[in-house]
């Protein structure tokens, strides 16, 4: 079955609720790493508890809403090809949120080249409906390309031509795959042998949204700020990250802004960052 296109821009989702506690918190803060450093504390102990601004990223997901066979997607070549999140507001350490989505675009890199579809949510309080965040989650359906839609727009590349102000590193415990998926992706990628093998691996990955929280934190303290400063990160996955393995960062900064790129040894597996920072919120 083709894609649909038509389809999938005009999906209604329902509106995705979500309960949130401290240990929920907590718990999302010890799978993206955290808990090696003094300066972690505050995002670990319940009685001072601030929420990592990425953890709002994990709430109230639609799930797998894409896999249902009307729309034609080739689900075993989808990919998380880019992430775009601003954050508007701190994320409460605890609470309620409402999620809508909607999709805001498909479209045609051409045959075998894949389709793109950009998700667009909010994540927003139940009570008060103080916006949070508004994240973007690009898909790249690399099985869908050539339907004749038009082409994603062109966009330069963000990599200043010169050598980086700075550089940071950041080890991925082993056992972060096996934690972060307690924060609500089960996908049996990250978990199972087996899985992983059926999807082309020799061991399970890492999450890509574990990974961008890496960067987050990372390039936030490289730059000698706290993590809960990032008022916006946006990258684009171009490898597969281990557990065990460790990131090296490559900064630029840009005013209030960072660029970044990250590797593990040589290989290259995000690029076109750009981070945020505001002021002590």
């Amino acid at each position: 079955m083709p894609i649909r296109p038509d389809l999938l821009l005009a999906h209604a989702f329902p509106e995705a609720r979500h309960s949130y506690t401290k240990r929920d918190t907590i718990l999302y803060a010890l799978g993206v790493g955290l808990g090696r450093d003094p300066l972690d504390l505050p995002f670990l102990l319940e009685d001072r508890l601030r929420a990592l601004p990425t953890f709002a990223v994990t709430l109230g997901s639609p799930g797998m809403w894409i896999r249902a066979p009307q729309f034609g997607v080739d689900y075993a070549k989808l990919v998380h090809y880019e992430q775009a999140t601003q954050f508007h507001a701190p994320l409460p350490p605890e609470g309620a949120i409402v999620s809508p989505a909607r999709v805001v675009s498909v479209a045609d890199r051409g045959e075998g080249r894949g389709a793109v579809v950009v998700v667009e949510r909010d994540i927003r309080d139940a009570a008060t409906e103080t916006n949070y965040c508004t994240l973007q989650q690009t898909l790249l359906l690399r099985g869908n390309g050539g339907f004749g839609g038009s082409p994603p727009p062109r966009e330069a590349s963000v990599i200043p031509e010169r050598e980086p102000n700075a550089q940071a590193a950041f080890e991925i415990d082993r056992r972060a795959a096996l934690i972060y998926r307690l924060s609500g992706d089960w996908n049996p990628l990250h978990a199972d042998p087996v899985a992983a093998e059926a999807g082309g691996f020799d061991r399970p990955i890492l999450h890509g949204l574990a990974s961008y929280a890496a960067a987050g934190i990372a390039i936030s303290r490289a730059c000698g700020l706290s993590p809960e400063l990032v008022t916006s990160l946006r990258c684009r996955f171009t490898g597969v990250v281990f557990p065990g393995d460790t990131l090296t960062f490559r900064i630029w900064r840009v005013e209030q802004r960072a660029i970044f790129q990250g590797f593990v040894g040589e290989r290259k597996v995000l690029d076109q960052g750009i981070i945020g920072f505001g002021a002590s919120r």
